[in-house]
Formats: C-alpha cells, structure tokens, sequence
C-alpha cells in the first residue's frame, strides 16, 4: 500500500483548506449534534412513543456510516468539492423534507437522507483533503483542529436550537438549519487542494488497497474498535437532553443556574451538551498534538478506559445539575479524541492516497454503534422506563474497545511486508 499523494499546498499548519474544512465541519455539526433536542418536540407533537422518533435518529447514524466510505470513494475519483457538494444537497434537502414529515416512516426514511448528507460534508471526506493539504509534521495536530471545529459546532448547535424552538415550530427550525447547510457551502471557494497523484504502474489500485486492509487483522481491530465509540456519542448525544429532564430535579428559581439563565431542565440538556462542545475543542487539539509525539494505540487505549471509568461512575451516583456538568466537562475532553487519533492511525498504517477511504469504512464501525445506542436507547427506554441498561451496555463496549486496541499493530504497512519478505 502506497502513500504517494501530491505535495502539500504550502508548509504551514494553518491553510485555506483547512480554514474551509473547519466552516463545513463547525456548520455540519452544529446541526447534528442538535436532534437529540427534537426527541420530545417531536414525539409529542404526533403522539409518538420514544422509540419512533429515536429510529429515526439511529438510522440517520447508520447511514452517515454508509455514505462514509462512498462519499470518500467519491471524493477521490471526482474530486472533493464536487463530494462535498453532493453530501450538502442530500443534507439540505433531507431537513426540508423532515419539515413536512408527520409519520415515524416518513422521518425515519428522511434521516437516512440526512445521514448521507452529513457524510458527505462530515469527518470522512473533509479530513482526507485537509490530511493531503497539510505536511506531514502539522498533520495529526491540523486533524485535530477540524475535529475540534466539529466541537465547536457542538458548542453552538444545541443552545442555538433550543432557541430556535422557543421561538418556532421544529418544522422551521428544520428548514432554518437547511438554509445554514447551504450557505456553509460558500467556503468551498477555500478548497483548492492538490489531487492525489495519478497511480503509477505497478501501483495497487482503490480495490486492492480496501481487499487488503480488510484481510489485514490490525485494521479489523481499528474497525471494531471505534464501535464503541459511536455508541456512546450517538446515543449522549440523541437520548442526554430527555435522560437529564427526567433525572434532575426542577431547577431552583432563586439557584445559581437560575441566575445564568438555565430556568429548566430542557435547558440544562442543550446546554450539557453545549459543555461537551466546549471541553471537547480542548480535547480533540490536545488529542491532536499527542499523535505526533506518542504511540497512537495507546493513547486511544488510555481514552476508553477514561470513558468507560467516567460512565460508569456518573450512572452509579445520584443525577444531579453537578454531576451532569462534572460528567459532560470530563467525557467532552475524551468526546472526539479519538477521530483525529483514529484517521491518523489509518493514515500512518496504510499510507495517505486513500487515508478517505479507508477511514471512512473504519467510521462505518462507528456508526453502527451509533445506530444501536440511539435505537436500543429509544427501545430500552420504552421497555423499562428507564436509560439505565443502555448506560451499562455503553460502559461494557467502551472496555471491549480499550482491550482491542492493544493488538493493534502500529508499523506501516510496506514495512511489515517488507519484514515479512526478509
């Protein structure tokens, strides 16, 4: 498997690539981060159970996990913009067609529209461009700037959704955030990178690139485990909001958190997750740095044994307003760490020219797990009244994961051939 890609488009970290790749990500996920504030809007509104509208979710996950590798596959063929330009159209006009959805069927094929948008416009393809505009001693540390862009989208989006629906039906906020989608799209006037060089004779193609690293063991560990990964995101992010309304008390109207402007628990959620955003941007650059200077298993080691220790901790003691900011405060500095060491593990494994690709079917993984904690959240919930079990299914994968990566092997693949060959 070859690295050889054009050169970078200049020798610095900060770059119109990656300036463009951070808009995109930052507007992408601002809207995503946000559905989990629907989940009672909507299934009220039609008398839904919780499990309709969290289906919908889960499927939206899944197929961003789908698209991920296509849009990739996409991207390198035809170009990133065009890639890019296909997920925003798919992403867009997704949330206006849920705008006008009224049957869980509706929503539920809609979001998997939308999932195939934010594949498009998501970590997947932005990363690959961003990877091959950057040299290689910036590169995990600029990986880990979009990813924290992807935070800083986490930052704004809930608190600025719930705003919206104070102040509009959901069906307009939809729209609203499809009009943001597009708009987002100006920056690509930004992405002018380099293409991967032509391949050479003799070179492995995209397909025999993919049929080797899906037979090699180290990238199977990679795949199975970010799974847990997703799941724990997915589901915080779709089922936290309803879980802290539920679990805390009403918030007291002569209380501290009265006085900054958290007046109920609704509130509370968008802004726990906006907390998550915050301390996320922190971890993710941090994340970003460590991958040049440590080994890049064992730091992914060290994050989910970290996740699985804070989850496990904060659904064993009593839910309160401070435990709820403790716990997004420490699980946002671990949020996405794990992208920008994950892609840069990929890219240092298999080589850059298609680093896209390849991560994208390694995100696969992810999103299946993100599809089974919103799923099994809404169906659990449902079940037993309660978020309980999900919680502790959360805590178990999130040990699987940290176990799995120490057979991870870190050398690059022509070097194991070749010691292999020796």
């Amino acid at each position: 498997m070859t690295a050889n890609v054009s050169q970078p488009s200049a020798n610095t970290l900060f770059n119109p690539v990656l300036i463009a790749g951070c808009l995109i990500i930052l507007v992408g996920f601002a809207i995503r981060s946000s559905f989990g504030l629907f989940q009672i809007p909507v299934a009220e509104a039609f008398g839904w159970l919780r499990a309709d509208f969290s289906f919908a979710i889960a499927l939206q996950n899944l197929f961003w996990g789908i698209g991920q590798p296509m849009f990739s596959a996409l991207a390198e063929k035809y170009g990133d913009r065009k890639a890019i330009l296909a997920g925003a159209f798919c992403y867009a006009t997704g949330l206006v067609l849920s705008s006008y959805a009224t049957t869980p069927g509706q929503h539920q094929l809609l979001e998997m529209l939308v999932g195939f948008g934010i594949a498009g416009t998501g970590f997947g393809v932005i990363l690959a461009v961003v990877g091959r505009a950057t040299a290689e001693k910036y590169r995990s540390l600029a990986l880990g700037i979009v990813t924290a862009a992807g935070s800083a989208g986490q930052v704004v989006g809930p608190p600025l959704a719930q705003y919206l629906l104070d102040q509009m039906p959901w069906q307009s906020v939809f729209v609203t955030f499809a009009g943001l989608v597009c708009v987002s799209m100006l920056a690509l006037l930004l992405m002018k990178v380099p293409p991967p060089a032509a391949v050479q004779p003799g070179e492995d193609n995209l397909g025999q690139v993919v049929r080797r690293a899906i037979k090699d063991p180290t990238f199977i560990f990679i795949f199975l485990g970010f799974f847990s990964c997703g799941y724990q995101l997915a589901f915080i992010t779709a089922h936290f909001p309803a879980f802290i309304s539920e679990m805390c008390s009403a918030i007291e109207p002569n209380g501290i958190l009265h006085s900054i402007g958290i007046t109920s628990t609704s509130t509370l959620g968008a802004m726990a997750l906006s907390l998550i955003g915050v301390f996320n941007i922190i971890g993710t650059i941090l994340a970003g740095w460590l991958g040049n200077l440590y080994s890049r298993k064992y730091l992914l080691v060290g994050i989910y044994v970290l996740r699985t220790l804070i989850s496990a901790l904060f659904i064993m003691n009593p839910v309160t307003p401070e435990t709820v900011f403790l716990f997004s405060m420490l699980m946002g500095g671990l949020w996405l760490a794990t992208v920008p060491i994950t892609s840069g593990l990929v890219a240092q494994i298999y080589g850059l020219r298609y680093m896209g690709t390849l991560y994208g079917l390694v995100f696969l993984s992810h999103q299946i797990g993100g599809f089974l904690g919103v799923w099994l959240g809404g169906s659990l919930y449902d079940l037993y009244g309660n978020y309980t079990l999900v919680w502790w299914v959360g805590v178990g994968v999130g040990a699987f994961s940290a176990l799995i990566h120490l057979n991870v092997d870190e050398r690059p693949w022509n070097r194991r051939v070749m010691l292999q060959a020796a």
